[in-house]
C-alpha cells in the first residue's frame, strides 16, 4: 500500500485549544500550566494522549503506569508533549455481569475522550481482554493517529514441575476436582502458581489473541504482542512506541490508513495460525464496523479454512506465551503466512513500513513452539462458522481446541434455560445426560445475559467426568474464555432472547453437528420449528433504565460484532466548538 505523509510543519488540532492569544486559548493553556509545564511546550508540537487502562481492579493492567512513564520518555525524546489520560478499564476478572457488556461503553468513552480533548495522537495502553478492542474501536471512530502498546503476558506458571496456564489450568483443575482427581487443597496451592507476575494471561487466551490481532492489523509495532509484561524489552517497546507516535502525527498516519480490508484479512488468518480465541471474531467485526470496513462471518470462514495452527500454545497445545516470545513471537508466524501466500505483504503498519518489511527476516528459534506446517496442531485451524436451521445467522467453533471425534456428531439435547439453571442442575446425578448428549445453554447472548458472558464452555456433569470423559458437544449463544477448550459451539445467532431458534429447542430433540460441512441442524421439520417460534414467549426481562437499558436496546447480534447499532462507520475527528 502506498502512503503519502502529510506536510510538516502544519497546524495541528491541539492548537485550536492552545495556539494563540485569545481569552479561550489562555483559558485552556493557562490551567494546564498549573502542572508546571513551560510555555514553549504549547508551540504547536504534537500533543500525545497516553490513554491508560491501568486500574487496581484490572490486575492484568496493574503495571501500565510504569509502562506509561516509558511511553512518555519516548514522546519527549521525539519532540512531542505527552499527557497521560485515565480511560475506562473493563476488567475481565472483576466486572459483573461481564466485561463484554462494558466494551461498547468503554469504546464510547474513549472516542469522546479523544474527540473532546486537545489530542493530536494517542498511545493506546491496553492489556486485559476488552481494553484492547474497546480502545481500538474508539480510536477507529475518531481516526486520530494511534498506536497500540500492550502490557504483555505473565511469566509461565509452574506447579509441581508442570506448566500452569492461566485460565486453562483453572478450567482443567475444576473439572479434575469434580472427577475426584484433585483435592481442594491442591487446587488452592496451585492458585498462586497461575499468576506469578504482572501481565495478562500467559496462554493464547483472549488478551494474548487481541495483542496478536493488534500487531497483525498493523496497529502495534512488530514484536509487541508476545514480550512478557515484566521483561525489560516490554519497556523498550513502550519507549519506541512513544517515539513513533510523534512521527505518525507529523505524517498524519491514521487508523483508517492501516485498518484496511487487507489488514483485517491478515488478522483473521493470523488468528487461525496462532489458535486464537473465538472472542477475536466478535471484536474484529466490531472494530471493522467502526472503521467502515466490510468484514463478515463469511470472511472468517473463507480465510480460515486452509490456515494451519502452528503455534503450540495452551489451550490448543503445550507451551505458554513466554516460550512463544523466545521462539520469535508473532513476526515468525506472519513470515510463515507470507511465505505460504496467506498474507497481504504490502499492508501498512504503524511503523510506516509494510508488514512484510517488518517480518521478512524473522527467525524461528524453537520449532517445537512455532511448528513446521507439516507438524501443525491442525491443518484447518481457522474459526469454523456453522449455519443451519439452529443458527441461521451463524455460530462459531474453534477446531484447534475441539476433539476430532466430536467434529461430526448427532446427539440428544439437554437444555439449560440460563446459566443459573445450569448451575442448579449440572451436579445432580439424577440429571438425564451422558457423553453422547449435546449440552444446550440459552439466554446468554448480548441481550439475554445481558452482555454475553463467557459461560459457553460449560463444565461437564460429574457423573460423565468420573467415566474419564473430558469433552462433550456444547452449544450456546454465549461466549467462552480464550483460555478454554473443548468442542464448544458459540455465538449462536440470532440469540434466544431475540427469538432465535435456540429459544425453542427442547430437551430430547436431536441435534446434528458436521464441522466439515459447516452444518448445525435441529432435527425437527420446518413446520414444527415455525410453530414453536410462533408460540414462543420471551422469558428474559429487559432492563428498564441505566446503561443496561441502553445496551439491550441498541446492541446488535454476535454475528456482526455486538456493537451498538448507531456507532458503525461514524468516523471523523472534528473539533467540538468552544463554549468559553
Amino acid at each position: 500500500m502506498t502512503f503519502e505523509p502529510a506536510s510538516w510543519p502544519r497546524r495541528l488540532r491541539s492548537q485550536d485549544w492552545y495556539g494563540g492569544t485569545s481569552r479561550d486559548n489562555i483559558y485552556h493553556r493557562g490551567w494546564l500550566k498549573n502542572q508546571g509545564y513551560p510555555h514553549d511546550l504549547f508551540d504547536g508540537r504534537p500533543v500525545i494522549g497516553i490513554l491508560n487502562t491501568w486500574s487496581d481492579l484490572t490486575p492484568c493492567n496493574g503495571h501500565l503506569r510504569e509502562l506509561a512513564e516509558k511511553v512518555k520518555a519516548g514522546i519527549w525524546e521525539a519532540g512531542g508533549f505527552p499527557l497521560e489520560v485515565p480511560v475506562f478499564s473493563a476488567s475481565e476478572n472483576t466486572f459483573r455481569p461481564t466485561a463484554m457488556m462494558y466494551r461498547n461503553l468503554a469504546a464510547m468513552a474513549v472516542e469522546e475522550c479523544m474527540r473532546a480533548q486537545p489530542i493530536d495522537g494517542a498511545v493506546l495502553l491496553v492489556g486485559c481482554d476488552k481494553t484492547t478492542p474497546s480502545l481500538i474501536m474508539g480510536a477507529a471512530s475518531t481516526d486520530i493517529p494511534s498506536i497500540v502498546v500492550t502490557g504483555g503476558p505473565m511469566l509461565n506458571g509452574w506447579f509441581r514441575g508442570e506448566r500452569v496456564g492461566s485460565g486453562t489450568a483453572l478450567w482443567q483443575m475444576s473439572e479434575d476436582i469434580k472427577a475426584g482427581k484433585m483435592t481442594q487443597e491442591d487446587f488452592l496451592e496451585a492458585e498462586q502458581a497461575m499468576s506469578r507476575s504482572s501481565g495478562t494471561c500467559n496462554t493464547m487466551g483472549t488478551a494474548s489473541t487481541m495483542a496478536s490481532m493488534a500487531e497483525a492489523l498493523g496497529m502495534a509495532l512488530s514484536g509487541n504482542a508476545a514480550i512478557p509484561g515484566v521483561d525489560a524489552r516490554r519497556r523498550v517497546m513502550a519507549q519506541h512506541s512513544g517515539r513513533r507516535i510523534v512521527q505518525m502525527v507529523k505524517d498524519d498516519l491514521k487508523p483508517s490508513d492501516i485498518m484496511t480490508k487487507q489488514a483485517f484479512e491478515n488478522a483473521i488468518r493470523t488468528n487461525g495460525a496462532i489458535g486464537g480465541s473465538t472472542n477475536a471474531v466478535i471484536h474484529l467485526l466490531a472494530m471493522a464496523g467502526r472503521v467502515g470496513v466490510d468484514v463478515t462471518l463469511e470472511d472468517w470462514d473463507r480465510l480460515g479454512r486452509e490456515v494451519p495452527t502452528i503455534v503450540n500454545l495452551m489451550p490448543s497445545g503445550k507451551y505458554l506465551m513466554e516460550e512463544f516470545y523466545y521462539a520469535g513471537g508473532l513476526p515468525v508466524v506472519l513470515k510463515r503466512l507470507g511465505e505460504a501466500g496467506m498474507l497481504h505483504r504490502d499492508a501498512l503498519t504503524v511503523s510506516g513500513a509494510t508488514v512484510w518489511d517488518e517480518v521478512s527476516t524473522a527467525v524461528n528459534w524453537n520449532e517445537d513452539v512455532i511448528l513446521p506446517v507439516d507438524k501443525a496442531l491442525t491443518q484447518s485451524g481457522g474459526i469454523a462458522v456453522l449455519r443451519g436451521n439452529l443458527a441461521p445467522r451463524g455460530a462459531v467453533l474453534k477446531p484447534s481446541a475441539a476433539s476430532p471425534h466430536l467434529m461430526q456428531h448427532r446427539g440428544r439435547a439437554v437444555v439449560f434455560e440460563d446459566i443459573d439453571d445450569y448451575k442448579a442442575r449440572i451436579n445432580d446425578d439424577a440429571l438425564d445426560i451422558d457423553e453422547t448428549c449435546v449440552m444446550v445453554l440459552r439466554n446468554c447472548g448480548p441481550k439475554g445475559y445481558p452482555g454475553m458472558s463467557e459461560v459457553g464452555n460449560m463444565g461437564l456433569p460429574p457423573k460423565v467426568l468420573k467415566k474419564g470423559i473430558t469433552d462433550m458437544v456444547r452449544l450456546s449463544d454465549a461466549r467462552m474464555s480464550g483460555t478454554a477448550y473443548g468442542t464448544v459451539i458459540l455465538h449462536v445467532s440470532p440469540e434466544a432472547a431475540a427469538g432465535g431458534p435456540l429459544a425453542v429447542v427442547q430437551s430430547g430433540d436431536m441435534i446434528e453437528l458436521d464441522v466439515a460441512a459447516r452444518r448445525l441442524h435441529l432435527d425437527i421439520s420446518d413446520a414444527e420449528l415455525a410453530a414453536r417460534l410462533k408460540a414462543w414467549i420471551p422469558t428474559v426481562d429487559a432492563p428498564k433504565s441505566g446503561y443496561a437499558h441502553l445496551f439491550v436496546t441498541h446492541v446488535e447480534g454476535a454475528d456482526t460484532g455486538a456493537d451498538f447499532d448507531f456507532l458503525k462507520g461514524c468516523r471523523g475527528n472534528e473539533v467540538p466548538r468552544d463554549s468559553h
